[in-house]
């Protein structure tokens, strides 16, 4: 999936594939992690916010409705 870099001190980069809903997040320091059942509107929300670190956090971070895994190589054929 393509990110684009971004302006954080957390977040290097955001990537959104809107036919899986799947969002990817490279952070800074714990590498990447990919999000499931993303709507558009969100990814879209996270790329306009002022702070994409605050914007994670309240919106994305431990939200049980964003089920995440580490890692780049995620099995799509799962979701």
């Amino acid at each position: 999936m393509k990110r684009t870099q971004v302006i954080s001190s957390d977040i290097a980069s955001i990537g959104y594939d809107p036919g899986k809903q799947v969002m990817e997040v490279e952070f800074i320091k714990s590498g990447v992690y990919s999000y499931y059942n993303v709507p558009a509107t969100t990814f879209a929300a996270f790329m306009a916010a002022d702070s994409k670190g605050r914007f994670f956090n309240q919106n994305v971070r431990d939200n049980p409705a964003f089920p995440y895994e580490k890692g780049e190589d995620v099995d799509f054929e799962r979701i």
